[in-house]
């Protein structure tokens, strides 16, 4: 027996390897992935220590003795994901293919076997070294027992256990019980961290006297913490203390290291496919493998996300050598560093480019000496200029994958330096499209959930608040960490993403409708929009004075003046000197709801001083928000606003407008469209407007197989009068006004799922009429309950919708308990499809729109998109050929993927500015 006792983190093992590996499949569509990395990772370490005794050690399954302690201990954790779940047993397989001990026992953690066997085995002075990078086993390392990280390849004692807690490891646990631990939802003591914690250990020694001595401590907040939750501490040192005396299944003496029986791991390997594996070993294996092959055989050997180290690039020997690794690789992930969120302004600070995970860099190219440096202070940099010059063959190079998260920033930014960034995959877009709705996209969210990594915070680089500076003044250490762990990150995100979009059918969404429009929309953005700043200042002068005039008649109505924007005072002056009915007082504050809501119930009961209120509060957003804001977001450069868009801000697809959001401009009230009036075409050129006709109704009655609101498309007949005429029996020719506004409510309140309630509120009905409208009109119009049935039953067996091109919106809360949740999530079931196929659509258009415009030879640019409306100039002379154009683009974005039962109709208009052509 050997006097060495290796203790394998079996777990730790198969997360690296999971994380580390693309998908990989076997050929009856097994996932194996993690298994193959596991084997991989498990042969080295057997070769590597032939003559010491090894033993894999699992987590079981459910929970354990602490969950008795602490019943929400790891309540926060995610469930593994789905196609790693099968591999666990297969692993476990793996380790016995090798002849070693693979031990598990139910009621204890990994972490409390290991600590157990290390105990026994120290006691009969034998070295042990436990193979895992955890930071809950240091409080094992003593003189015989120390870790091996698998990933920085390195060896942890006293020193490492120090420079990590800030204690010797006997004190680990007296740190961990006061810093707690967010991942395992292990409490702690509010406000202290470890830094914190390892000082206040090494002053009074130990927890203990730590809390018994509470009170002596100077910080107010500090000490009061300290004292509140002594509890607290006490419950979380039970949790974080492993147990080293467990009833163990197998004794100490029987982890002995038997030889390896070839025929045994050959059946393992033959069983899983792993050829190449097999052919390391001269083993031969009857069956060809299916999996995907690995170009890199040692990926599952990458430093994990917080252990890498990364390069700082400073000469142009350094960055040729970079340029080398890249276009030898083949695929990189790159990321900009800048002054400024604000695409059209920011000056390029910095690149990073990331080869493989864990294998990254960062290129500083105008960094400035921090404030107060000293007189001639030098920074080492390729200067922009040269960076540029040497980078943009590789970043234009057809033949390398450029991979960003949140490209389009990146994009913009380069093309200002006349890099053209192609080809490119986003793991941003990627995320939206497999994960829309379930959670966020950003960089930071999709490590933690991905890879249980906290990324390096933008304030811990650059600050906070007056004293938060630009990238530009960032020490070039700290810039280093921060900017390659961001290209690091969307490598790995990528490696996650990429085969998930193959295996959940999603790939044709990506490359369709998403990838392709990141170079349109840059495009879009950087020409941005023309805005008039006297129009706007006169508007905003118009405003203030209608303002006075407003408050001026408000404060005469309600018989006294008082401050119009304060709730308190409107409601006391609404419900309790006027006594207007409807008054509700919130139980938190005590004063009167005065919302938008609440004001609208009332001016339609025919209550002035309501009425005028909300035209107040409309006139004063519309200065603010609009009128004053657009005047300093014009780029003083180019003379035009430039509003980027969010390509995931919205679950269904749609894009969003923002700095400034232009797709929220009001449209219903004079004053609204008035502002519409500001933006402007460029002198000898027009502002062409092309807007989508009523088209989630059309999909409506495609989807829903409506057939006499489908014959009322085809025939061009007003969509709300047909509908009017069949719920009303009111011929065409004698249709009224407030009858068609009736069908016209039901109609758009039908496909957002509205209920009797919200369409009593629409029309200033009672609500038993609105029932039997809403009943009367499905029993016309079959089809669409029928729709609505199958969407939300769709939605419950799946989890998700379906736009008409194949586009997932997931809807979590299809199930909840919770009523008002369920509901919404049923309205969204009900109107995602609709709306996300609109959205797929236009985005279709989009994608085609500047090739067809460079073929019929036009230099017309497309400016905005405003849900349904695309808004372009022009020279005056091409307005009715890029009407043309444009208008097929549209009405055509459908063909060849999909044929529907109604025609798309697209609607034109031309103007010297916006309001004129809409």
């Amino acid at each position: 027996m050997s006097n060495r006792l290796m203790l394998v983190d079996g777990s730790g093992y198969i997360f690296r390897a999971y994380h580390a590996l693309p998908s990989l499949s076997r050929s009856d569509g097994t996932p194996v992935g993690a298994v193959r990395g596991f084997t991989s990772m498990l042969l080295r370490l057997v070769d590597d220590h032939p003559d010491d005794d090894i033993a894999v050690i699992f987590d079981p399954k459910g929970g354990n003795f602490r969950n008795d302690i602490f019943p929400e201990y790891k309540a926060n954790r995610d469930g593994p994901p789905e196609d790693l779940i099968p591999q666990f047993p297969l692993v476990r397989d793996a380790t016995r293919a090798f002849n070693l001990p693979c031990l598990e026992q139910t009621g204890f953690e990994a972490d409390d076997l290991i600590a157990t066997y290390a105990t026994l085995a120290s006691a009969q002075r034998r070295e042990v070294l436990i193979v895992s990078s955890d930071k809950d086993l240091m409080q094992l390392v003593d003189e015989r027992v120390s870790m091996w990280d698998p990933m920085k390849q390195r060896k942890l004692g006293g020193d490492e256990v120090f420079e990590k807690f800030g204690v010797g490891p006997s004190h680990v646990i007296d740190v961990q019980s006061l810093a707690g631990d967010s991942v395992d939802n292990v409490p702690g003591v509010p406000g202290i961290g470890i830094k914190t914690a390892a000082l206040l250990i090494n002053e009074y020694g130990d927890l203990d006297t730590l809390l018994e001595r509470a009170g002596e401590i100077k910080q107010n907040k500090r000490r009061e913490n300290l004292i509140e939750f002594a509890e607290q501490a006490r419950i979380s040192r039970e949790l974080v203390t492993l147990k080293r005396d467990v009833p163990l299944d197998v004794e100490l003496d029987a982890l002995d290291h038997p030889a390896r029986d070839e025929e045994k791991l050959r059946t393992f390997l033959e069983a899983m496919e792993f050829n190449s594996i097999a052919a390391k070993l001269g083993l031969e294996i009857k069956r060809a493998e299916i999996a995907s092959p690995d170009p890199n055989e040692n990926v599952p050997d990458v430093p994990e996300l917080g252990s890498c180290t990364y390069e700082l690039v400073q000469d142009e020997e350094a960055l040729a050598r970079w340029i080398d690794k890249s276009l030898e690789a083949r695929v990189i992930a790159i990321d900009t560093e800048t002054t400024s969120l604000d695409s059209m302004q920011a000056d390029l600070v910095g690149i990073s480019l990331a080869v493989a995970p864990g294998e990254a860099c960062y290129i500083p190219v105008d960094h400035k000496p921090a404030e107060g440096g000293l007189l001639g202070e030098k920074i080492e940099q390729v200067q922009v200029e040269r960076a540029i010059e040497l980078l943009k063959p590789l970043l234009e190079n057809p033949a390398v994958l450029k991979i960003g998260h949140n490209l389009k920033y990146d994009f913009q930014v380069l093309s200002r330096y006349g890099v053209r960034l192609a080809p490119i995959d986003d793991s941003c877009l990627m995320s939206f499209v497999l994960d829309a709705g379930n959670h966020n996209h950003g960089l930071d969210e999709l490590a933690l959930r991905a890879f249980n990594h906290t990324t390096i915070p933008f304030k811990a680089v650059c600050g906070t608040g007056k004293s938060q500076i630009t990238f530009d003044l960032v020490p070039l250490d700290k810039a280093l960490d921060y900017a390659a762990e961001d290209a690091d990150v969307a490598y790995r995100l990528w490696q996650r993403a990429k085969p998930r979009l193959v295996t959940e059918s999603l790939s044709t969404v990506y490359e369709t409708l998403e990838r392709p429009l990141v170079s349109v929309l840059s495009d879009m953005e950087a020409v941005g929009i023309k805005v008039d700043p006297a129009v706007l200042a006169r508007m905003s002068g118009d405003f203030a004075q209608r303002s006075v005039q407003l408050e001026e008649e408000i404060h005469q109505l309600a018989g006294r003046p008082f401050t119009i924007g304060s709730p308190k005072q409107l409601g006391e002056i609404l419900f309790g000197e006027m006594a207007l009915p409807g008054g509700k007082k919130s139980a938190k504050t005590g004063a009167y709801s005065t919302d938008a809501s609440v004001l609208e119930d009332l001016a339609a009961q025919g209550h002035e001083l309501p009425t005028k209120v909300l035209e107040w509060r409309q006139i004063n957003k519309l200065k603010s928000t609009y009128t004053d804001a657009l005047q300093t977001q014009i780029n003083p450069d180019t003379g035009r606003v430039h509003t980027s868009y969010s390509m995931v801000g919205a679950q269904t697809g749609r894009l969003s407008s923002n700095d400034p959001n232009l797709q929220n401009i009001p449209i219903r009230t004079e004053e609204g469209r008035k502002i519409r009036s500001a933006f402007v075409a460029e002198p000898g050129c027009k502002i062409v407007s092309i807007d989508y006709s009523q088209i989630e109704l059309r999909l409506t009655a495609h989807m829903a197989e409506e057939t006499s609101l489908r014959q009322a498309f085809h025939d061009g007949l007003d969509i709300h009068a047909i509908t009017a005429s069949e719920m009303f029996g009111v011929p065409l020719d004698q249709m009224d006004s407030d009858t068609r506004r009736k069908a016209k409510a039901i109609n758009f309140g039908i496909i957002y799922g509205i209920s009797s309630f919200g369409l009593a509120n629409n029309l200033g009905i009672p609500q038993g009429e609105a029932k039997a409208f809403i009943s009367q009109y499905f029993e016309r119009f079959p089809g669409i309950q029928r729709f609505m049935t199958d969407a939300k039953k769709f939605a419950v067996d799946n989890g998700f919708v379906e736009t008409l091109f194949g586009r997932r919106i997931h809807l979590p809360g299809i199930k909840d308990k919770n009523f008002a949740k369920r509901g919404f999530a049923e309205r969204q079931a009900i109107n995602a499809p609709i709306q996300g196929t609109a959205a797929d659509i236009i985005k279709r258009a989009m994608i085609r729109m500047p090739g067809a415009l460079r073929q019929a030879g036009l230099s017309g640019k497309m400016l905005l998109q405003v849900h349904d409306e695309l808004l372009f100039e022009c020279v005056e002379a091409v307005v009715e050929q890029l009407t043309q154009v444009a208008k097929h683009v549209m009405e055509t974005a459908c063909a060849p993927v999909l044929e529907l039962s109604i025609p798309l109709i697209a609607d034109a208009g031309v103007g010297d500015n916006w309001m004129q052509a809409h």
